[in-house]
């Protein structure tokens, strides 16, 4: 049973003949008849008495046409708003923190210029929410920096970052040069939320050197972060190119740890079996295009 037979029914139902309904179908008649039969045939009953070259519908072919015009509403529905959905240009992208607050908006805006029309969704969130998000399917396409884990996930480089340790002006190490990596021993440390790169590559980079330090604030949001960082409550460890602009105001200092240099990649993730949409190509592009990158980053 097919809604081809369905919709054959209904029209020799409209029509009153097959005849009729052929040629409005645009089928042969004996198409018509034989859609009939098999229909007949599924349900074990008939649909109509042929009395005098004439049709006839039986009460088991009223009880069928009542929902079979529902069904083939419904179906007709489903259809013109897959086909609509299947033209609309969207994309769902996602972005961990220190990306989407400075290089996500230059990349979408460069999207929106390529493909006019274009409907952007975006999610900004930590790495590992952003990962789980991917694999799920609530994403399309994301940029993140630090760890993935999933072997589901493909993922290409972008650019470089490097992580920083940020004091204020209040802070005892604001006019330090440089310190050894032990002065951070009990520290005051600003520290991100569970699941956001910089707080794991931090800790597991200090970890690894044998340093604690006293994490006694623990922010989501970058900007409460170096706030509180400018009042002089801690350090915090950060994207430098989420503090350039404190740091050219003199209110945030960069306090480079001796011979110690926090680098990671910014990384295009996307599931190994998502479908590569026109659009998820073009964003692609810009995001693995290192001439644009040359202009933006």
């Amino acid at each position: 049973m097919t809604i081809r037979h369905l919709k054959i029914f209904v029209t020799v139902i409209d029509c009153k003949t097959m005849r009729k309904a052929s040629e409005k179908l645009y089928i042969s008649q004996p198409a018509v008849s034989q859609a009939i039969s098999e229909l007949e045939k599924y349900y074990g009953v008939k649909v109509f008495e042929r009395l005098s070259q004439r049709l006839y519908i039986t009460e088991e072919g009223k009880l069928l046409l009542s929902s079979a015009r529902y069904i083939i509403d419904s179906f007709e529905k489903m259809e013109e708003e897959i086909l609509d959905a299947s033209l609309k240009l969207q994309i769902r992208i996602g972005g961990s923190v220190s990306i989407g607050t400075n290089l996500l908006i230059d990349l979408i805006n460069k999207l929106e210029e390529q493909v006019p029309g274009i409907d952007v969704r975006v999610t900004i969130n930590n790495t590992s929410k952003i990962e789980e998000m991917i694999c799920n399917n609530d994403l399309d396409i994301a940029i993140v920096e630090g760890l993935v884990k999933s072997n589901e996930i493909i993922q290409q480089p972008v650019n470089d970052d490097e992580l920083v340790i940020i004091v204020g002006k209040s802070h005892q190490f604001w006019d330090e040069k440089e310190i050894n990596l032990s002065q951070l021993e009990n520290r005051v440390v600003i520290s991100r939320e569970q699941g956001s790169s910089d707080r794991n590559q931090f800790e597991q980079f200090l970890s690894e050197h044998n340093v604690n330090v006293n994490k006694k604030w623990y922010c989501t949001n970058t900007e409460a972060i170096k706030n509180i960082v400018i009042a002089g409550k801690g350090m915090a460890i950060i994207s430098k190119m989420l503090v350039e602009k404190e740091i050219k105001d003199n209110t945030l200092r960069v306090l480079p740890i001796k011979d110690i240099k926090i680098e990671r990649q910014n990384k295009l993730i996307y599931h190994k079996n998502k479908y590569i949409s026109p659009q998820m190509k073009e964003f692609m592009d810009i995001c693995l295009n290192k001439k644009y990158h040359d202009v933006i980053l």
